[in-house]
């Protein structure tokens, strides 16, 4: 099963190095990764994505919070949650493609950010699934370059990770 573990740690050096470290020598993988100072400089949230059982999990939990650097950690698959992605996307866009490209990103409200002779770069928003969504959609001749940045993730209402 897929989940998602939000980390309150450390703003320091080496701490990022330390959470993979842990995922890498117990062989978990982790499928996305992203991570920012919060409102605090002195501390980071990092949201990975990673699958395994609901036994799996606890133990990646446990070990979590074993490192100095971490301060918190919280599955936030257990409790309504609010996820989103982002994807920068160039593609080409002359001639009759310009129109249908166009149209395509109106339809999944993705936004034109950079326009050329040849190309736009589009910025889409919202689950992952949206964005596989709207790279299934276009012509995969169209699609020369993409990032994702990963899932990042909120618990919804009152839920917060707080020190």
């Amino acid at each position: 099963m897929r989940h998602i573990i939000s980390i309150l740690l450390e703003n320091e050096a080496g701490a990022l190095s330390r959470v993979a470290g842990l995922f890498s020598a117990r062989a978990y993988n982790i499928e996305s990764l992203t991570v920012a100072p919060t409102e605090d400089p002195s501390l980071s949230r990092m949201t990975l994505v990673t699958s395994g059982s609901d036994d799996v999990i606890e133990q990646i939990t446990k070990q979590l919070n074993k490192l100095i650097e971490v301060v918190k950690v919280v599955d936030l698959s257990e409790a309504a949650h609010i996820e989103r992605e982002l994807m920068l996307i160039k593609v080409r866009a002359a001639g009759k493609d310009r129109d249908e490209v166009k149209r395509m990103c109106d339809i999944f409200r993705g936004r034109i950010l950079d326009v050329t002779d040849g190309t736009y770069t589009i910025e889409v928003t919202g689950t992952g699934a949206k964005l596989d969504a709207f790279v299934e959609a276009l012509d995969k001749t169209l699609i020369l370059e993409t990032v994702r940045t990963g899932a990042s993730g909120i618990g919804r209402g009152e839920r917060v990770l707080k020190v």
